[in-house]
């Protein structure tokens, strides 16, 4: 019988990203293999080693080895705090061949498009370029250009990129970016407010594309780690390893594979 096509779909989430490889150990533990993957920034870094047949353990470990704030990485005459382009030899360590053509699952890759203001699906050619694109968190880091367009972070537009994957039998995702529940205590500017509302209106949007996953892997627990926590690497690997076990053993999926 043909495999299934098994689409996994990983948001963004910073350093909480991890969550993620700790989610694909639970589902290989029970035979669920993705092949086509889609993800934006965290989301599509781990996708991209997952693809190139990294263990969840590994891509923990390629995190515990990324240190963003290093002197030699602030940007200079450049729109962020970051030189994105430092961390291309970083990259180019793990990866053997630097296209997406060698990777051993489809992966699918959004970055925000700043100049058109759409959102970019790249899926073919150089990767560590759309990577970094993805990845590049507005104000932090800076914007990456890819022919003729200038990339940030693909979480701006869609941070639960879900098209890319819709043809597949199946789909999971995960979704790294709850919303914590706040005291009104903690509204004393109108900042506080306006950034409260763009947050929880972003949510919304991509809670909305939930629908469309046979299951959704959603730690709440995450609320209490910052997006650049570079910290508690185990326990954010075993908040997503652990929430997505619990959720396979409620629902017990049936794949063939």
């Amino acid at each position: 019988m043909d495999k299934a096509s098994i689409g996994l779909v990983l948001s963004g989430g910073g350093f909480r990203g991890i969550a993620h490889a700790g989610a694909i150990k639970a589902f290989e533990e029970y035979g669920i293999y993705p092949n086509y993957i889609s993800g934006t920034s965290a989301g599509a870094l781990v996708g991209a080693l997952y693809a190139a047949n990294y263990t969840p353990e590994e891509i923990v470990a390629v995190f515990d080895k990324v240190k963003i704030f290093e002197f030699n990485r602030y940007a200079v005459n450049k729109p962020g705090l970051v030189n994105t382009d430092t961390f291309k030899s970083f990259l180019n360590s793990y990866f053997k061949e630097n296209n997406f053509e060698h990777l051993h699952k489809k992966l699918f890759v959004t970055a925000t498009n700043l100049l058109s203001g759409k959102i970019k699906v790249f899926d073919s050619g150089v990767l560590i370029d759309a990577l970094l694109a993805s990845a590049s968190f507005p104000g932090v880091f800076s914007p990456v250009t890819i022919e003729d367009g200038f990339y940030s972070d693909g979480g701006i537009l869609d941070n639960f990129p879900v098209g890319p994957v819709q043809n597949c039998e199946h789909i999971y995702g995960v979704y790294l970016n709850p919303i914590n529940v706040m005291k009104t205590t903690e509204f004393k500017h109108s900042y506080d407010v306006v950034n409260r509302a763009l947050h929880l209106r972003m949510n919304a949007a991509h809670e909305a594309k939930f629908k469309d996953c046979e299951m959704v892997i959603y730690p709440k627990e995450l609320t209490k780690y910052n997006t650049f926590n570079v910290k508690n690497t185990n326990d954010l690997f075993e908040i997503g390893y652990k929430q997505t076990l619990a959720s396979l053993k409620k629902k017990k999926p049936s794949i063939i594979i």
